[in-house]
């Protein structure tokens, strides 16, 4: 969004104490969310900030990109989308669900594809639209989908053809309508679509590039978005963010770009506009904040296909990529392959990652080769926070590479106590959160949504946090959550799978460390007496159930019972020890790794 902007603050000469470092960022701060200023933050009727300018819908968002007109948009491969285009096919799409397929304001439109250009079509058009879009995990198996097809009831499928086969059954079944992209290349075959009503995307008309989008203006409460996550039961349940909502996540990352360009003594919004390396997955939350930010910028998004460094080091070079972001795998993946090539990176000014704790040394590592041309960026958001709300770039992040930064003006942070009091700085307790972007709900989980949220509307994060002098540092998960490679993995999904196993008489799944993915996915299996089970046949088990991201890369077997406290509840903190302490490869002990390497796995590129 064009906005006039502040003079710079002065260059800064280092890092700085940590106290100085922290006056630096509210003096930035105040500049930028001033009365007057681009970031103005005003109290919505909730009680809590919001910004005073700016959409109020996602509708409203997009309706600015189409300014942008010639600018390239979406780049995947031979394929093409300037915004002006980007906006007509969306347009065109918003108005055949409307007047074609009859759906209504506050029906729901599932996504369900891999990185192509058309999944934001998909997107924008279900906003244009008055629907809310429901993107999913595109690499769920049959009987995931199921379950939350199951729970949002959509009134349209957008699915490409490799997600088809898994949404078929359903869609035969409730007779839905379904739109198919990219079908004859990525395998929609005539026996998934025999028996539905599907229509394919390239079989439309040509957009007209003049028309408009559909008669319908979203208010500012209305449901925008459902993106579905898991709680403690490991079972998906949808994240419900309004229009509002999701119109304070797309302004996030444009605050935090124009705090860091003060940080550096250059005035916001200068320059060329961003062009950024897409890694992460569409329906990932990490990603929203991604194209948010590019969006807002009249960016482009590179895509990839699948995830590879050597094809990610040749995109960067074609297309003279600034701006790259992906989880910290894909990051220090990057960083090998440019390394081995003696490629310097000449164009990059970013190198953000999310979606995952990043190791400390993958900043120093940066710094070390590239000084500080390259930005560091890390952040901290969930999906409950429509993504990204804090960030840690520049300097700051250089001298504490730990940490994940601090919030966007329209987000409030409290460490709580056990009783919920806030807690002073330097003691670590629960990341409560509060603002513009949060969620407002679980769909059609009231007791859910109840547990989540405190008195005065806080939301329970489930994290460990510290905050020191406005930034916060994440220590530790109370959830029982394996972050692989920035995915989510419910260890009680996966045991609940494990001990469906006839084999199986007790099972324990937790995380343990990996120098590539963050974390890696173990179980601790106690087999049934006389029982041969081996750990491929529970891999094979597990991957029959759930996506592969979740199998066990490790099993280890014992003969007696697994640590239960007096409550019957596992003490994993033992088990941890005694998986880690353990040889890989010795008889007995842990199963040989699986498919878990991060740099032949599509997953981390959608799909």
């Amino acid at each position: 969004m064009p906005h006039t902007h502040p003079s710079p603050s002065p260059a800064p000469e280092g890092a700085g104490a940590p106290a100085e470092r922290a006056r630096r960022a509210a003096r930035i701060e105040a500049s930028l969310t001033a009365p007057g200023a681009p970031f103005a933050v005003v109290i919505g009727e909730q009680g809590t900030p919001e910004y005073a300018d700016g959409p109020r819908t996602l509708r409203e968002f997009v309706e600015t990109t189409w300014a942008y007109r010639g600018t390239p948009f979406l780049i995947a491969g031979e394929q093409r989308y300037s915004y002006a285009e980007f906006f007509a096919a969306a347009s065109a799409l918003a108005v055949r669900l409307r007047e074609r397929y009859g759906l209504r304001s506050g029906d729901r439109a599932v996504i369900a594809m891999r990185n192509h250009p058309e999944w934001q079509i998909a997107f924008w058009a279900a906003q244009l639209a008055g629907l809310v879009a429901v993107p999913l995990n595109a690499w769920w198996t049959e009987g995931e989908f199921l379950h939350v097809l199951e729970d949002c009831e959509p009134g349209v499928l957008l699915v490409d053809g490799e997600r088809l086969g898994r949404v078929a059954g359903w869609a035969r079944r409730t007779g839905t309508r379904v739109v198919l992209f990219h079908g004859e290349r990525d395998g929609g075959g005539e026996g998934d679509e025999a028996g539905l009503r599907v229509e394919r995307y390239e079989e439309f008309p040509a957009p007209d590039p003049l028309a408009a989008p559909p008669d319908v203006e979203p208010r500012p409460e209305d449901d925008a978005t459902i993106l579905y996550t898991s709680g403690t039961t490991g079972r998906p349940k949808g994240a419900v963010a309004t229009h509002l909502a999701q119109a304070g996540a797309a302004l996030n990352p444009r605050y935090h770009a124009a705090a860091s360009a003060l940080a550096r003594g250059v005035i916001p919004g200068q320059g060329p506009a961003p062009v950024s390396l897409m890694t992460f997955p569409f329906f990932h939350v990490a990603a929203f904040t991604g194209f948010y930010g590019a969006m807002a910028a009249g960016g482009t998004l590179v895509l990839m296909h699948k995830w590879d460094a050597d094809e990610a080091l040749r995109l960067i070079r074609a297309h003279r990529v600034t701006h790259f972001a992906g989880v910290p795998t894909t990051g220090l993946q990057l960083l090998e392959a440019a390394e081995r090539a003696g490629d310097g990176l000449e164009g990059l000014t970013l190198f953000s990652t999310g979606g995952a704790p990043a190791p400390p040394a993958l900043v120093a590592r940066l710094t070390a080769r590239y000084g500080e041309r390259v930005e560091p960026r890390n952040g901290y958001g969930l999906t409950e926070t429509s993504g990204g709300v804090l960030a840690h770039f520049g300097d700051e992040y250089r001298a504490e590479p730990g940490g994940a930064g601090r919030p966007t003006p329209v987000t409030e942070v409290r460490v709580a106590g056990p009783s919920g009091e806030e807690l002073p700085d330097g003691e670590a307790g629960e990341l409560w959160l509060r603002g513009q972007s949060l969620f407002r709900g679980y769909w059609r989980d009231a007791a859910a949504t109840e547990e989540a949220f405190g008195d005065g509307g806080w939301f329970r994060t489930g994290d460990l946090a510290v905050r020191r002098e406005g930034r916060v540092s994440i220590v530790d998960r109370i959830k029982d959550v394996v972050i692989r490679g920035g995915e989510n993995v419910y260890c009680v999904e996966v045991e609940g799978v494990l001990h469906d196993h006839p084999d199986v008489a007790d099972a324990a799944v937790l995380g343990i460390p990996h120098p590539v993915l963050g974390e890696e996915v173990a179980a601790v299996v106690r087999p049934r007496p006389g029982a041969g089970v081996t750990a491929g046949a529970l891999r094979e088990h597990v991957g029959g159930k759930l996506a592969a991201f979740k199998v066990p890369a490790r099993v280890l077997f014992t003969d007696g019972p697994l640590p239960r406290n007096a409550t019957g509840k596992l003490l994993k903190n033992r088990l941890r020890a005694v998986v880690e302490g353990a040889e890989e490869g010795a008889e007995g002990s842990l199963a040989a790794p699986g498919p878990a390497c991060a740099a032949d796995a599509e997953p981390l590129t959608g799909g």
